[in-house]
């Protein structure tokens, strides 16, 4: 009575244990969900009237732009264009009437090409040279300032587009003149049928008079570009004559086209107005700084506009910041809690089981030392009388009643080993040679399931101080549960590796039934088993408790239905056992 008394007092203290408070901390997602809804929520008070503001900016500007810059600008264009229009057909009427006006023979005569050159410069102004180019592409008479008879433009693009076209207005270059111009030429047929060509260049100072006459202010810039963005006239802002205009990349339609643009100059925004020419593929270009017209209104918004930006930024920012801190510190809160009761959960439940692994070896070695003596006189009685009946058979009985109490020896002694009151025995160990005699014991159950053991163990591993029969513990419970998981045919595979220079690794893998989470939270609760009606659920409890002592540590990762993996890390160097005995 006086032993079941006492382990059932122990009993109670285990139950204890079991209902001491437990809070699970819930699915990670709850901090997702809870952080994206201080930052939706905050970003919606903010951006609402951000963007209602914005709105009403965009359509302020909008009516602005049209009011001020859109209509006049359009029609200023517009006029010009049609001034550069008017000019590019007269020149290219007038140098048609000539060519229609004379014969090939005529025009070839010098004192015939100089009349009419004179006459030409003379009452039409920007005439640089008039020149007579026959079928050949040969320049056989010319008049002006430059020795350019005999010049051979057969290989000139223009000459080429002349065959084809009838006519051509040349974008600006610089040629055998070395100063920007730009020719009209006209191809004309003589009698027997030939072709020739009446080809005059013109200053392109008779474009640059038009621009001015646009009378723009001085922040403005008006110029000429061909298609492929080359200047044709001179520019304020933008580079001199046959320079890239790189600030737009296409030209647009015939009519006015507007766009907002950077200046590359660093002037800033600028409204640009282009349009091309119908006779010539030049694009008339109309630069205007948004600031000229609306340097009012602009400073007004743009006080706004960075008022606003800076502010929402700067509420984006405390937001997220704000947002991050907070549930971070409740999902860390979370876990040192759940970390705390687990600890100390398993510590009760281990003290307690201690205490009860204590009293049954206490109380079972008492009675054990008394059969042991007696079991051993009764030998030594039956040694001694040689008339004895059956003296071997008693023997026999004798020796196993004493090798009986031996064996329950050990298991008080492993029982208060479990419970600290033994002294761990280090010595350098060769964990790969421990898990291997292990292997030796299981070796039979192995071959008769079928079982396949892959073995990873690490040449390097080092020699470490550790207690080899707790070691051959930890590593038998730990194949033991593994096997049990496991269907006959199935596979364990064991790994040991240099974790690190203070630390080694060793992982026992199997392809069994696997846990699920909330399993999982309880295997190291002593009597929990998942064996039922086979296991004690002391098992990794005691396995746990022991790495723990030799300064381990034990983890466990699992998936229902694809096995599960035990990894315990072991030190180079022993962990002192305080208030060991």
């Amino acid at each position: 009575m006086r032993i079941s008394k006492k382990l059932l007092k122990q009993l109670r203290l285990i139950s204890h244990g079991f209902l001491a408070f437990h809070e699970d901390i819930e699915s990670p997602h709850r901090y997702t969900i809870l952080r994206r809804n201080i930052i939706i929520l905050m970003i919606l008070v903010t951006f609402v009237p951000l963007i209602s503001m914005a709105a009403f900016n965009y359509l302020q500007y909008q009516s602005n732009m049209r009011r001020e810059i859109l209509t006049p600008l359009r029609l200023l264009m517009s006029k010009t264009v049609h001034s550069f229009d008017l000019l590019m057909k007269e020149r290219l009427s007038m140098v048609r009437s000539v060519a229609s006006s004379n014969s090939f023979e005529e025009l070839s005569k010098e004192e015939t090409l100089n009349r009419l050159y004179r006459v030409l410069k003379k009452e039409f102004g920007g005439f640089v040279d008039l020149g007579v180019i026959n079928g050949d592409g040969i320049q056989v008479a010319y008049a002006g300032p430059y020795k350019l008879l005999g010049k051979d433009y057969s290989k000139q693009g223009w000459h080429h587009e002349v065959e084809v076209r009838g006519f051509i207005i040349s974008n600006v270059f610089m040629g055998y003149r070395e100063f920007p111009h730009m020719a009209i030429a006209v191809q004309q047929f003589a009698d027997n049928g030939e072709t020739w060509t009446l080809r005059v260049t013109l200053d392109t100072q008779i474009l640059d008079s038009i621009i001015t006459a646009m009378e723009l202010d001085s922040e403005s810039d008006a110029f000429l570009i061909n298609d492929k963005g080359i200047i044709q006239t001179h520019s304020k802002f933008y580079g001199a004559i046959l320079d890239k205009f790189d600030l737009v990349s296409q030209t647009g339609g015939y009519g006015p086209q507007m766009s907002e643009e950077l200046d590359p100059t660093g002037r800033g925004k600028v409204l640009m107005l282009h349009a091309k020419l119908t006779l010539a593929d030049y694009s008339l270009i109309i630069v205007k700084p948004q600031s000229v017209v609306l340097k009012s209104w602009y400073t007004l918004q743009s006080e706004m506009f960075f008022i606003l930006i800076g502010s929402s930024i700067l509420i984006v920012i405390a937001v997220f910041k704000i947002a991050d801190f907070l549930v971070n510190q409740i999902k860390k809160a979370d876990e040192r809690r759940e970390s705390a009761f687990r600890e100390l959960e398993h510590t009760q439940k281990l003290s307690s089981i201690g205490r009860l692994a204590a009293g049954v070896a206490h109380e079972i070695n008492n009675p054990m030392a008394i059969i042991d003596q007696k079991a051993g006189l009764m030998k030594d009685l039956i040694e001694l009388d040689s008339n004895f009946k059956d003296k071997e058979k008693f023997l026999q009985l004798t020796d196993s009643i004493i090798g009986s109490v031996d064996r329950c020896k050990t298991i008080t002694h492993r029982l208060l080993g479990f419970a600290r009151r033994m002294e761990i025995n280090f010595e350098l160990l060769d964990v790969n040679e421990v898990i291997k005699e292990v292997l030796g014991f299981l070796e039979k159950e192995a071959v008769y399931r079928k079982v396949l053991l892959n073995l990873h163990l690490s040449p390097d591993l080092p020699l470490i101080p550790s207690d080899k029969g707790q070691l051959q513990q930890v590593f038998l419970n730990i194949i033991t549960n593994s096997f049990a998981a496991i269907e006959d045919g199935g596979e364990i595979t064991i790994m040991s590796w240099v974790e690190n220079s203070e630390t080694i690794g060793i992982s026992i893998k199997d392809n069994g039934c696997g846990m699920s989470k909330e399993t999982l939270n309880h295997i190291f609760e002593p009597f929990f088993s998942t064996k039922k009606g086979s296991g004690t659920g002391l098992g990794l409890p005691i396995t746990y408790g022991i790495i723990k002592k030799l300064g381990g540590e034990f983890k466990v990762t699992s998936q229902l239905g694809h096995g599960t993996s035990f990894i315990v890390f072991l030190k180079n160097k022993p962990k002192e056992a305080k208030g060991e005995k």
